[in-house]
């Protein structure tokens, strides 16, 4: 009998009440309507995937579902001279091995095993909140994005709303509306009003029609901080774009920004904030979480290959950003045969190293990733978001772009400009090793103040920098950083964990030994040890396994370099027991047709007893010793003949 969780689904019919299907399994179990089956054979009855009571201390070291494969097998090795299985189940297998390989194991052995679906074979009316994605940390001041998924069992459209709740305040809403029998992926984004620790809630309105109004609604924590973003930015000359992406960063209180401008005629700039040249070694770049390129390459006056091959390491092995803003001087052609080439996210057009001027204004125009992606939302909505890009100003002039590399997401395209691989991306992004690049196809991001100030362009590159960096800071100390991925992990999840170490004189380090603990929330402590990445960027790596759900504690230990960090990650467990889902009926009746029984419906169920009555007795195991080729036997006769042989001797007959 399965008493796992989908079983509390409420859709069978008893004496003119809907009941839950655990309900109408614990009517049988006090009924016992197979009670005359005890007359010729003795029958067991067996639960399997007991959820844990409630106020039981389980530590969720084990996931919670329904594993029919281990229940099946089970009975076979616990009892003997088994006669045939009776499963009560709605089939819902989500944990262990398939339960169709335990049933050939029957069928070997000729015991047959008869099913009974219990539940509908359709789904509830219904609308679930299947997941809800929150990062583990977000910044004071900046929006976070929550992403959702919402699963409908309706046969109509549902437009309706979704809101976050800290306590009994409203902080954010947004309306969406859901397909029939249809699935909603989207994003909300939320403003937090304070530092620490937010304990939200996640809601869907129960709309009149639903039967299950407890899936709803998910619960969730995230930590609000304070923290100060180091951004770099590099250039040659002073373009609009330059002037006003510096303003835009000097004003953010979070973010702490220096610039280097290799000015062709007149040397480096100078001035609050500047920097005298690049900060190319390790130990100086390694500060920075977002660094930009703009129109400078590699050449006397401006950047070195070993300045780009520290531009490629901190983004590579420490995780930081790369923002690359080619302009018209096309600079950017000299960095395709540098250290940082593989990490363009697209392939520039090298026949037209000033770019591609036109005469009439064109647009950014927003892929279908773009249109729900964090980095281009201006407005929670998405429909109103691409008309908020669709008004903003445009521009005159882009770089020449062939197409994007393979593995790069395209956010943008030229309104206007196609190739032979289509729209000319403009706005693309690509993973490059542990950290992220960004491509700004145009200088003109600055035009977007045209009316409204810095509504836009401060929005936008607040935004930039602050997804760039936001993996570098998931768990800092001074001179050492943890970064660990999934960032919501749960149970089973192989957690890779990256810890960056400086030593006493702010140097990466580069000699260990790094290592780690890791307390569950049972208590069981387990040591990790952390290997060296290489290269000298300081970073060492270690992973592990949760088998746990609650908070684990994580401490990392650098004696040799004087560095200790202590976090938190907390451990979900997958909700594997879904209400309102129909009987898997197939698997059903697999098992009994694969074993050798047979499926009964639901109202077949007293069918089901009658065919366990008049099956025939299982067939006796015969087993025959051939005793004069056993070496048992043979052991008996020698000794029945030295018996012999020493008594005659004995009697002196020998």
């Amino acid at each position: 009998i399965d008493h796992s969780g989908s079983m509390e689904t409420k859709d069978l019919i008893s004496s003119n009440h809907v009941i839950a299907r655990a309900d109408w399994l614990r009517e049988q179990e006090t009924n016992r309507p197979w009670q005359r089956l005890e007359s010729t054979a003795r029958v067991t009855v067996r639960d399997f995937s007991t959820a844990p009571s409630v106020g039981q201390n389980n530590n969720a070291r084990s996931i919670i579902g329904t594993d029919i494969g281990s229940a099946l097998d089970g009975a076979l090795q616990q009892s003997r001279n088994l006669k045939a299985v009776l499963l009560l189940s709605d089939g819902d297998w989500n944990l262990g091995k398939s339960p169709i390989g335990g049933a050939s194991r029957y069928r070997e052995q000729s015991i047959p095993i008869f099913t009974v679906p219990v539940g509908r074979d359709t789904s509830l009316p219904d609308l679930a909140l299947d997941s809800v994605n929150a990062p583990a940390y977000g910044l004071f001041g900046e929006q976070i994005s929550i992403p959702f998924r919402i699963t409908s069992h309706l046969n109509r459209e549902v437009k309706t709303s979704v809101a976050i709740f800290n306590g009994n305040r409203e902080e954010s809403r947004k309306e969406i509306t859901i397909p029939p029998q249809g699935e909603l992926q989207d994003h909300l984004l939320w403003f937090p009003n304070a530092v620490g620790d937010a304990a939200l809630t996640f809601k869907v309105p129960v709309e009149q029609d639903e039967t299950i109004p407890d899936n709803n609604q998910q619960s969730f924590n995230i930590s609000v901080r304070v923290d100060k973003l180091r951004v770099l930015v590099v250039d040659s000359l002073p373009r609009w774009e330059y002037r006003y992406l510096r303003n835009a960063l000097a004003r953010d209180p979070g973010v702490d920004m220096n610039c280097v401008l290799f000015h062709p005629q007149l040397g480096p700039g100078g001035g609050r904030n500047y920097l005298s040249a690049f900060p190319g070694t390790k130990e100086l770049l390694s500060r920075y979480d977002v660094i930009f390129l703009g129109d400078v390459g590699v050449g006397k006056g401006e950047l070195t290959e070993k300045d780009l091959e520290s531009i490629r390491g901190v983004v590579e092995q420490q995780s930081s950003g790369l923002v690359l803003m080619p302009g018209r001087r096309g600079r950017e052609l000299t960095l395709l045969t540098s250290p940082i080439a593989d990490l363009f996210p697209v392939v520039l057009d090298t026949s037209k190293p000033e770019g591609v001027v036109l005469q009439n204004e064109a647009q950014l125009t927003l892929s279908t990733l773009g249109k729900r992606h964090l980095l281009t939302r201006f407005d929670a909505d998405e429909n109103r978001n691409d008309e908020l890009w669709k008004q903003l100003p445009g521009f005159y002039w882009s770089a020449a772009v062939e197409k994007s590399r393979p593995g790069s997401e395209v956010l943008a395209v030229h309104s206007s400009l196609r190739n032979a691989a289509g729209r000319m991306p403009l706005l693309v992004t690509r993973a490059a090793g542990s950290g992220k690049v960004l491509f700004m196809g145009t200088d003109s991001a600055w035009r977007w103040r045209r009316g409204v100030e810095d509504k836009f362009h401060y929005r936008f590159w607040s935004q930039v920098v602050r997804w760039m960096a936001h993996e570098r800071h998931l768990s800092a100390k001074e001179g050492i950083r943890l970064a660990y991925s999934p960032e919501k992990p749960v149970i089973g999840d192989s957690m890779f964990l990256q810890a960056t170490v400086l030593n006493a004189a702010g140097f990466p380090a580069e000699e260990g030994p790094v290592v780690g603990t890791v307390i569950s929330p049972s208590g069981r402590s387990e040591r990790l040890e952390f290997t060296s990445a290489g290269e000298g960027w300081g970073v060492f790596r270690s992973n592990f396994s949760p088998q746990e759900a609650g908070a684990y504690k994580v401490k990392v230990d650098s004696d040799r370099n004087g560095r200790s960090l202590d976090t938190q990650i907390l451990v979900a467990s997958p909700q594997l027991e879904k209400l309102g889902q129909p009987v898997n009926g197939q698997v059903m009746r697999e098992i009994a047709t694969v074993s050798g029984g047979a499926l009964f419906n639901l109202d077949q169920f007293q069918q089901a007893i009658d065919r366990l009555a008049i099956l025939p007795e299982p067939k006796p195991i015969e087993k025959r010793i051939r005793l004069w080729s056993d070496p048992i036997w043979g052991g008996v006769l020698l000794g029945l003949l030295v018996i012999y042989w020493i008594g005659r001797k004995a009697a002196g007959m020998i």
